[in-house]
Protein backbone atom coordinates (compact mmCIF):
# COMPACT_ATOMS: atom_id res chain seq x y z
CA UNK A 1 0.00 0.00 0.00
CA UNK A 2 1.31 3.41 -0.94
CA UNK A 3 2.47 5.52 1.96
CA UNK A 4 1.42 9.14 1.65
CA UNK A 5 3.98 10.90 3.85
CA UNK A 6 3.45 14.50 4.87
CA UNK A 7 4.09 16.88 7.71
CA UNK A 8 1.75 19.44 9.18
CA UNK A 9 4.20 22.19 8.24
CA UNK A 10 4.23 21.14 4.59
CA UNK A 11 0.47 20.84 4.24
CA UNK A 12 -0.71 24.45 3.99
CA UNK A 13 -3.92 25.61 2.33
CA UNK A 14 -3.70 27.71 -0.83
CA UNK A 15 -4.14 31.39 0.01
CA UNK A 16 -7.28 31.64 -2.13
CA UNK A 17 -8.95 28.93 -0.06
CA UNK A 18 -7.96 30.61 3.20
CA UNK A 19 -9.27 34.00 2.09
CA UNK A 20 -12.49 32.43 0.82
CA UNK A 21 -13.05 30.76 4.17
CA UNK A 22 -12.33 34.00 6.05
CA UNK A 23 -14.68 36.02 3.81
CA UNK A 24 -17.46 33.47 4.19
CA UNK A 25 -17.00 33.45 7.94
CA UNK A 26 -17.14 37.26 8.06
CA UNK A 27 -20.25 37.48 5.88
CA UNK A 28 -22.16 34.60 7.37
CA UNK A 29 -20.71 34.12 10.85
CA UNK A 30 -23.70 35.46 12.79
CA UNK A 31 -26.56 35.16 10.29
CA UNK A 32 -28.28 32.01 11.42
CA UNK A 33 -28.57 28.36 10.44
CA UNK A 34 -28.80 28.89 6.68
CA UNK A 35 -25.56 30.82 6.58
CA UNK A 36 -23.87 28.27 8.86
CA UNK A 37 -24.81 25.67 6.27
CA UNK A 38 -23.05 27.74 3.62
CA UNK A 39 -19.86 27.89 5.67
CA UNK A 40 -20.17 24.15 6.32
CA UNK A 41 -20.38 23.63 2.56
CA UNK A 42 -17.27 25.79 2.12
CA UNK A 43 -15.43 23.67 4.69
CA UNK A 44 -16.52 20.52 2.87
CA UNK A 45 -15.19 21.86 -0.43
CA UNK A 46 -11.81 22.49 1.18
CA UNK A 47 -11.85 18.95 2.56
CA UNK A 48 -12.52 17.46 -0.87
CA UNK A 49 -9.34 19.11 -2.14
CA UNK A 50 -7.39 18.39 1.01
CA UNK A 51 -8.04 14.71 1.61
CA UNK A 52 -6.13 13.61 -1.49
CA UNK A 53 -3.04 15.46 -0.27
CA UNK A 54 -3.20 13.68 3.07
CA UNK A 55 -4.53 10.22 2.21
CA UNK A 56 -4.19 9.93 -1.56
CA UNK A 57 -6.97 8.00 -3.26
CA UNK A 58 -7.62 5.69 -0.31
CA UNK A 59 -11.24 5.06 0.69
CA UNK A 60 -12.37 6.78 3.88
CA UNK A 61 -15.30 5.19 5.72
CA UNK A 62 -17.54 7.74 7.43
CA UNK A 63 -19.51 7.45 10.69
CA UNK A 64 -18.84 3.75 11.24
CA UNK A 65 -18.60 4.20 15.00
CA UNK A 66 -14.92 3.28 15.07
CA UNK A 67 -14.01 6.89 15.87
CA UNK A 68 -16.03 9.75 17.32
CA UNK A 69 -15.12 13.43 17.78
CA UNK A 70 -16.68 15.99 20.10
CA UNK A 71 -16.14 19.75 20.35
CA UNK A 72 -18.34 22.70 21.33
CA UNK A 73 -20.65 23.84 18.55
CA UNK A 74 -19.66 27.43 19.27
CA UNK A 75 -16.22 28.06 20.72
CA UNK A 76 -15.97 30.34 23.74
CA UNK A 77 -12.32 30.99 22.89
CA UNK A 78 -11.21 30.18 19.33
CA UNK A 79 -7.59 29.85 20.49
CA UNK A 80 -8.40 27.15 23.05
CA UNK A 81 -11.11 24.87 21.67
CA UNK A 82 -11.41 21.55 23.55
CA UNK A 83 -11.57 18.45 21.38
CA UNK A 84 -12.32 14.89 22.49
CA UNK A 85 -11.64 11.87 20.28
CA UNK A 86 -13.07 8.46 21.18
CA UNK A 87 -12.04 5.14 19.66
CA UNK A 88 -14.15 1.97 19.77
CA UNK A 89 -11.75 -0.84 18.84
CA UNK A 90 -14.57 -3.41 18.97
CA UNK A 91 -16.08 -1.85 15.83
CA UNK A 92 -12.85 -1.95 13.83
CA UNK A 93 -11.53 -4.89 11.84
CA UNK A 94 -8.09 -4.33 13.36
CA UNK A 95 -6.32 -2.32 16.05
CA UNK A 96 -6.16 1.45 15.57
CA UNK A 97 -2.60 2.59 14.90
CA UNK A 98 -3.12 6.34 14.38
CA UNK A 99 -5.59 9.20 14.47
CA UNK A 100 -5.20 12.34 12.35
CA UNK A 101 -6.95 15.51 13.52
CA UNK A 102 -7.82 17.94 10.71
CA UNK A 103 -9.31 21.44 10.87
CA UNK A 104 -10.41 22.18 7.32
CA UNK A 105 -10.05 25.96 7.17
CA UNK A 106 -6.91 26.43 9.25
CA UNK A 107 -3.82 27.65 7.37
CA UNK A 108 -2.15 24.33 8.26
CA UNK A 109 -5.19 22.01 8.33
CA UNK A 110 -3.46 18.94 9.78
CA UNK A 111 -3.51 19.84 13.46
CA UNK A 112 -1.80 16.64 14.57
CA UNK A 113 -1.31 12.97 13.87
CA UNK A 114 -1.28 10.70 16.91
CA UNK A 115 0.39 7.29 16.71
CA UNK A 116 -0.99 4.77 19.19
CA UNK A 117 1.31 2.16 20.67
CA UNK A 118 0.47 -1.47 20.05
CA UNK A 119 -1.49 -2.88 23.01
CA UNK A 120 -1.53 0.60 24.58
CA UNK A 121 -5.32 0.43 24.90
CA UNK A 122 -5.95 4.10 24.10
CA UNK A 123 -9.69 4.68 23.59
CA UNK A 124 -9.97 8.38 24.47
CA UNK A 125 -7.78 11.38 23.70
CA UNK A 126 -8.44 15.05 24.28
CA UNK A 127 -6.50 18.21 23.53
CA UNK A 128 -7.04 21.92 22.79
CA UNK A 129 -6.77 23.50 19.36
CA UNK A 130 -6.94 26.80 17.51
CA UNK A 131 -9.81 27.15 15.04
CA UNK A 132 -9.42 29.97 12.53
CA UNK A 133 -12.98 30.13 11.20
CA UNK A 134 -16.22 28.15 10.98
CA UNK A 135 -14.99 24.68 10.14
CA UNK A 136 -15.43 20.96 10.35
CA UNK A 137 -13.03 19.23 12.71
CA UNK A 138 -12.29 15.72 11.49
CA UNK A 139 -10.77 12.70 13.20
CA UNK A 140 -9.50 10.03 10.80
CA UNK A 141 -8.50 6.77 12.45
CA UNK A 142 -6.30 4.28 10.61
CA UNK A 143 -6.24 0.60 11.52
CA UNK A 144 -3.08 -1.47 11.40
CA UNK A 145 -4.62 -3.17 8.37
CA UNK A 146 -4.89 0.17 6.55
CA UNK A 147 -8.60 1.00 6.84
CA UNK A 148 -9.52 4.66 7.32
CA UNK A 149 -12.52 5.68 9.44
CA UNK A 150 -13.67 9.29 9.82
CA UNK A 151 -15.93 11.26 12.14
CA UNK A 152 -16.52 14.99 12.02
CA UNK A 153 -18.12 17.84 13.94
CA UNK A 154 -18.74 21.46 12.98
CA UNK A 155 -17.40 24.29 15.14
CA UNK A 156 -18.25 27.98 14.94
CA UNK A 157 -15.12 29.96 15.76
CA UNK A 158 -13.12 32.83 14.34
CA UNK A 159 -9.50 34.02 14.42
CA UNK A 160 -8.06 31.34 16.66
CA UNK A 161 -4.72 31.15 14.86
CA UNK A 162 -3.98 34.86 15.27
CA UNK A 163 -5.27 35.47 18.81
CA UNK A 164 -2.45 36.97 20.95
CA UNK A 165 -0.77 34.64 23.41
CA UNK A 166 -1.98 34.64 27.00
CA UNK A 167 1.57 35.13 28.33
CA UNK A 168 4.15 37.55 26.98
CA UNK A 169 7.06 36.01 25.11
CA UNK A 170 9.62 36.57 27.87
CA UNK A 171 7.44 34.77 30.40
CA UNK A 172 6.69 31.97 27.93
CA UNK A 173 10.38 31.42 27.18
CA UNK A 174 11.32 31.45 30.87
CA UNK A 175 8.98 28.53 31.64
CA UNK A 176 9.22 26.74 28.29
CA UNK A 177 9.53 22.97 28.55
CA UNK A 178 8.17 22.64 32.08
CA UNK A 179 5.81 19.67 32.35
CA UNK A 180 3.16 18.41 34.73
CA UNK A 181 1.54 14.98 34.74
CA UNK A 182 -1.76 14.27 36.46
CA UNK A 183 -2.79 10.67 37.04
CA UNK A 184 -6.37 9.53 37.48
CA UNK A 185 -7.43 6.12 38.82
CA UNK A 186 -9.58 3.79 36.70
CA UNK A 187 -13.21 4.90 36.70
CA UNK A 188 -14.48 1.33 36.67
CA UNK A 189 -13.15 -1.26 39.06
CA UNK A 190 -13.20 -3.97 36.39
CA UNK A 191 -10.89 -2.18 33.97
CA UNK A 192 -7.14 -1.72 34.01
CA UNK A 193 -7.31 1.47 31.97
CA UNK A 194 -5.72 4.50 33.60
CA UNK A 195 -6.01 8.13 32.63
CA UNK A 196 -3.22 10.67 32.35
CA UNK A 197 -3.16 14.39 31.65
CA UNK A 198 0.07 15.89 30.32
CA UNK A 199 0.58 19.66 30.39
CA UNK A 200 3.58 21.28 28.70
CA UNK A 201 4.64 24.90 29.02
CA UNK A 202 5.33 26.17 25.50
CA UNK A 203 4.15 29.27 23.57
CA UNK A 204 3.30 27.15 20.52
CA UNK A 205 3.38 30.31 18.41
CA UNK A 206 1.40 29.93 15.20
CA UNK A 207 3.35 32.47 13.12
CA UNK A 208 0.12 34.47 12.65
CA UNK A 209 0.20 36.27 16.00
CA UNK A 210 1.57 39.80 16.34
CA UNK A 211 3.83 41.20 19.02
CA UNK A 212 1.55 43.69 20.84
CA UNK A 213 4.38 46.23 21.20
CA UNK A 214 5.98 46.09 17.74
CA UNK A 215 3.06 44.66 15.72
CA UNK A 216 5.58 42.42 13.95
CA UNK A 217 4.56 38.81 13.43
CA UNK A 218 5.97 36.43 16.03
CA UNK A 219 7.77 33.56 14.22
CA UNK A 220 6.13 30.14 14.37
CA UNK A 221 7.58 28.09 17.22
CA UNK A 222 5.73 25.03 18.46
CA UNK A 223 6.03 21.50 19.80
CA UNK A 224 6.48 19.43 16.68
CA UNK A 225 7.06 15.96 18.11
CA UNK A 226 5.90 14.34 21.32
CA UNK A 227 6.34 10.81 22.61
CA UNK A 228 4.82 9.27 25.73
CA UNK A 229 5.83 5.81 26.89
CA UNK A 230 5.85 3.55 29.91
CA UNK A 231 9.20 1.92 30.60
CA UNK A 232 10.18 2.44 26.93
CA UNK A 233 6.91 0.87 25.74
CA UNK A 234 5.16 3.38 23.42
CA UNK A 235 1.76 4.66 24.55
CA UNK A 236 1.17 7.69 22.34
CA UNK A 237 3.20 9.92 20.05
CA UNK A 238 2.30 13.04 18.13
CA UNK A 239 3.47 15.07 15.18
CA UNK A 240 1.86 18.45 15.67
CA UNK A 241 1.55 21.82 13.99
CA UNK A 242 0.43 25.39 14.60
CA UNK A 243 -3.17 24.41 15.40
CA UNK A 244 -2.30 22.95 18.82
CA UNK A 245 -3.00 25.63 21.42
CA UNK A 246 -0.53 27.49 23.61
CA UNK A 247 0.72 25.33 26.51
CA UNK A 248 -0.18 21.97 24.89
CA UNK A 249 -2.47 19.81 26.98
CA UNK A 250 -3.28 16.15 26.34
CA UNK A 251 -5.52 13.82 28.32
CA UNK A 252 -5.83 10.14 27.41
CA UNK A 253 -6.47 6.70 28.79
CA UNK A 254 -4.20 3.67 28.39
CA UNK A 255 -3.59 0.17 29.67
CA UNK A 256 -0.60 0.04 31.98
CA UNK A 257 1.92 -2.78 31.67
CA UNK A 258 3.55 -3.27 35.03
CA UNK A 259 4.67 -0.35 37.18
CA UNK A 260 7.33 1.25 34.99
CA UNK A 261 7.75 5.02 34.88
CA UNK A 262 5.88 7.28 32.48
CA UNK A 263 8.42 8.90 30.15
CA UNK A 264 7.83 12.00 28.02
CA UNK A 265 9.96 13.62 25.34
CA UNK A 266 8.94 16.76 23.43
CA UNK A 267 10.86 18.39 20.58
CA UNK A 268 10.00 21.83 19.23
CA UNK A 269 10.65 23.46 15.87
CA UNK A 270 13.82 25.12 17.19
CA UNK A 271 15.23 21.68 17.95
CA UNK A 272 14.94 22.07 21.71
CA UNK A 273 14.34 18.77 23.51
CA UNK A 274 12.40 18.54 26.77
CA UNK A 275 12.24 15.34 28.82
CA UNK A 276 10.64 14.26 32.05
CA UNK A 277 9.42 11.11 33.77
CA UNK A 278 7.18 10.18 36.67
CA UNK A 279 6.49 6.98 38.62
CA UNK A 280 3.17 5.35 37.81
CA UNK A 281 0.90 5.66 40.81
CA UNK A 282 -0.61 2.51 42.28
CA UNK A 283 -4.27 2.05 41.38
CA UNK A 284 -5.26 -0.48 44.00
CA UNK A 285 -6.38 -3.00 41.40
Amino acid sequence: MQNHAYTSRQLVLPLAAIFAAIILGTLFGSSGAANAQQTAASSDRIWQDLKGDVFGDRAILVDTGVVRIEAPKRAQDAAIVPVDIYIDPAKAADDIKSVTLIIDVNPAPVAATFQIGKDAGVTHLSTRVRVNDYSYLRAIAETRGGELHMAQTFVKASGGCSVPAVKNQDEAIATMGQMKLRQFPPQETMTKAQELQLMIRHPNNSGLQRNPQTQYFIPAHFVQKLSISQADRPILSMEGGISISEDPNFRFDFTAHGTGDIQVEAIDTDGKVFRNQWPLEATGL
